[in-house]
């Protein structure tokens, strides 16, 4: 059994889900550094951010006739990975938030989003076209680079690689600023 196909799950491509957190986590560790409020709570929110435009993959085990026949209306799980997806999914998740925690909770929910957005908007795919990132204003979808595709192994080993660097300076900034005061 090869790697790439260890990191398979049911179709859940494991290599893509992985990067998305570290970036998430990169971009918010390194913003952490200039904004006091960024605490690891918030870094965190941050990177379950990263996984809203996944949501899509629940339909490997709820099918989306399932929901249809559920709610009694047409449903599909597709419409996660667009622009007005991704934000109806985060305002949900801000509404889960405290009160007080909204704000915050919602920037670094959106930032965590808008980092999975970005990646993937560098994908190599079939059409050469990105996600429809202004659904429901329009359906048009921009062309993608396709530097990478999702199965790839190695965004993750470079996203993991610069995130453990992050994680190392920041060790380094908590260490150095203890023994200065």
């Amino acid at each position: 059994m090869s790697v790439g196909s260890r990191l398979r799950l049911e179709g859940i491509e494991m290599p893509d889900l992985l990067a998305h957190v570290f970036i998430a986590y990169s971009v918010c560790r390194i913003l952490s550094w200039r904004l006091s409020w960024l605490t690891n709570q918030y870094i965190t929110l941050g990177m379950v951010g990263a996984f809203i435009p996944d949501l899509v993959k629940i339909k490997l085990v709820i099918p989306d006739w399932r929901v249809e026949q559920l709610l009694g209306v047409p449903f599909s799980w597709g419409s996660f990975t667009t622009g007005g997806g991704v934000l109806l999914s985060m305002l949900i998740g801000v509404v889960l938030l405290a009160a007080t925690e909204r704000r915050k909770g919602g920037i670094v929910l959106a930032l965590g989003a808008l980092t999975h957005l970005i990646a993937d908007s560098l994908l190599r795919t079939p059409t050469g076209r990105t996600t429809q990132l202004l659904w429901p204003i329009t359906q048009y979808t921009t062309p993608t680079p396709g530097l990478y595709l999702s199965t790839q192994p190695e965004p993750t080993i470079v996203t993991g690689g610069f995130a453990i660097l992050v994680w190392g300076i920041h060790q380094y900034r908590v260490k150095h600023s203890k023994t200065e005061s």
